[in-house]
């Protein structure tokens, strides 16, 4: 009786195994555990207002609105100027006020690829074969502590990032971006987190970011403080402002 009894003693106490999965269950999970297609697909524009939180206490009010198909305005206000990073489906356009420059200017080849990836409506998952991405399901592993589905995601424009999905509720609590940068390669990490419900579908109200390996302490963040959605928005907001001309010196 005790040979059989350890056995089972064992069976029971030990923690079950991850189950393998592949990429499409997994995804499939994620877009259940958000909302569901159906509600996904039905908020059509986001307002998200909230704060960036830097190292040593530096807090800056930040809004950023996303429109389908592919709009996206972000503001940041600091000392009282506030600066803008726009896409409008076609063209991006920043305006930085703190140097004195008031009017807007097209964005660099790499400033494009990230103001591309924030007009993303849904993120690289949902729909990726549609958006020309392919993921691929590498095995699992630990983030921050937690068992997590590892995923790799590679972007239409050759791009890598991989996800870690909880292996729980099926949502990244970490993704590691991979972005070369004035021809050089850098890695950064980001941390979504604080889900919670926006007309039926759940959003991160959190996300922390930071080169790989930074500590939780050198991350910057940006904290929502509320987030509304199907926001009527005018297509005037992405639209990049014509430049003043200069006054003649004649």
């Amino acid at each position: 009786m005790r040979k059989l009894f350890y056995p089972l003693l064992f069976a029971v106490l030990l923690p079950l195994p991850v189950l393998a999965q592949t990429a499409d269950e997994i995804i499939a999970k994620y877009i259940k555990t958000i909302g569901g297609m159906d509600k996904i697909q039905a908020i059509k524009s986001l307002r998200r207002s909230g704060k960036f939180i830097g190292g040593g206490g530096f807090e800056a009010p930040t809004t950023e609105i996303n429109q389908r198909p592919s709009m996206v305005r972000q503001e940041i206000t600091i000392q009282g100027l506030t600066g803008i990073t726009a896409y409008d489906g076609k063209t991006g356009w920043k305006i930085r006020p703190w140097g004195g420059k008031k009017d807007a200017e097209t964005l660099s080849e790499d400033e494009m690829k990230g103001i591309i990836d924030d007009a993303d409506f849904d993120g690289p998952l949902v729909n990726y074969q549609e958006k020309g991405n392919k993921i691929e399901y590498v095995g699992t592993d630990q983030a921050e502590g937690t068992d997590t589905y590892k995923l790799k995601v590679t972007l239409a424009n050759g791009e890598t990032r991989y996800y870690y999905m909880d292996t729980d509720y099926y949502v990244p609590i970490k993704i590691e971006v991979k972005r070369t940068v004035r021809g050089a390669e850098q890695e950064y990490e980001q941390y979504p987190g604080d889900y919670k419900e926006v007309n039926g579908v759940y959003l991160p109200f959190s996300m922390e970011s930071g080169g790989k390996g930074s500590s939780a302490a050198d991350r910057g963040k940006v904290s929502y403080e509320n987030i509304e959605a199907n926001v009527a928005l005018s297509d005037t907001l992405y639209a990049m402002p014509k430049i003043t001309p200069k006054p003649s010196s004649k």
